[in-house]
């Protein structure tokens, strides 16, 4: 069996990145940054970890791989993502769109999506 351990985001903007996922996710360090790394970890132990790697410079163009994040309450999601430093990306919308798409401080796209039952697998309803 395998499964994911962790999601690893290379990054220009470390101390930033790491401060915005931690704070978007509200995921812990597994232990101190060094080296330009560091593991964030869900506090449940229910998601995956994601590892943050510093780069020299930007990446020279936009990836492929992004996150989504699910929640019952996306409004509130976005407003509050954007108070801790994400970006409005202006993406082209189908007319039945669940998500919005985001920059984190780093430039990467994420999207926020309506999930009814977005709960953590495991918790109650």
């Amino acid at each position: 069996m395998i499964r994911i351990g962790s999601v690893v985001i290379h990054c220009h903007e470390f101390e930033r990145m790491v401060a915005f996922w931690q704070e978007a996710l509200q995921y812990i360090p597994r232990a101190p940054a060094s080296g330009g790394w560091i593991v964030l970890c869900d506090p449940e132990g229910r998601g995956p970890n994601i590892s943050f790697q510093a780069r020299d410079r930007r990446g020279w163009r936009r990836s492929w791989l992004h996150l989504d994040l699910y929640t019952e309450h996306q409004r509130e999601e976005v407003r509050r993502l954007l108070t801790i430093g994400a970006k409005q990306y202006p993406w082209r919308y189908p007319q039945d769109a669940d998500y919005v798409v985001l920059q984190d401080p780093d430039g990467n796209l994420f999207c926020v999506v309506q999930k009814p039952n977005a709960k953590r697998e495991g918790e109650p309803a």
